[in-house]
């Protein structure tokens, strides 16, 4: 039975895993997405990273350093149904935000069809070339962990290369030791893979591990980069 064929029933963690697995096998590792966020607007499935709301930990982040946009660019990688995008909108970002899945592109544009947020479909492992080195934040929150392993410094890469000179980098993830066995997705992050996204030129400002009051047994990882201006 594919994974389309029993998606309203059972454990969505497990119905994610099918469609990885299947993705694995096809030699497609992020094609799942599509397939998921195509099954959740058809009624058929639930994007269990979706609650509606921008990520906890993006809200302490702004909050705790009073950041505003005042116009300048902001990059939402992986942004699902928008949430995130939307959150630094209104807070002045000029923001594009842009995901693998054209299905997840369109659920965002039509769920906030008046947004000023620039909802594109591309793929972090090839980004456009004009994103190289054009944003004043990057926002990349639960993405790199949605690919398996052997993708994840590849990944990191590419993110590094898309914050500006002066500008700042936000990482979210779930995170694990480096001994801990990894059964995805997500493939939560170590690290070493959260230090390496300050290469490059980003230098690191703070790197927190931290519990989550939701689920007591989940650790996240929030990590701030800088690319120094001069």
């Amino acid at each position: 039975m594919g994974a389309g064929q029993n998606a309203a029933a059972g454990d969505p963690d497990e119905y994610i895993r099918q469609l990885a697995a299947e993705s694995l096998a096809a030699g497609d590792p992020t094609g799942w997405f599509d397939r998921l966020y195509v099954a959740a607007e058809a009624g058929t499935a639930i994007v269990p990273w979706d609650r509606g709301v921008p990520q906890r930990l993006l809200v302490q982040w702004v909050r705790a350093g009073d950041v505003v946009g005042g116009g300048r660019s902001a990059l939402v990688v992986g942004c699902g149904l928008g949430a995130d995008a939307e959150y630094l909108g209104r807070l002045g970002f000029a923001t594009v935000a842009f995901d693998i899945a054209p299905a997840a592109v369109q659920s965002a544009r039509a769920r906030f069809p008046d947004s000023p947020v620039d909802y594109r479909t591309a793929d972090l492992l090839d980004p456009p070339a004009g994103w190289v080195g054009a944003f004043d934040l990057v926002l990349e929150s639960l993405t790199v962990q949605a690919m398996p392993v052997p993708l994840h410094q590849a990944a990191i890469g590419q993110v590094r290369r898309l914050v500006r000179a002066g500008g700042t980098l936000l990482v979210i993830a779930a995170a694990r030791d480096a001994d801990d066995q990894v059964v995805g997705p997500p493939w939560a992050l170590t690290r070493a893979e959260i230090d390496a996204f300050g290469a490059d030129g980003l230098r690191p400002v703070r790197v927190e591990d931290l519990g989550d009051p939701q689920q007591p047994d989940l650790r996240r990882w929030r990590a701030e980069f800088h690319r120094p201006a001069g």
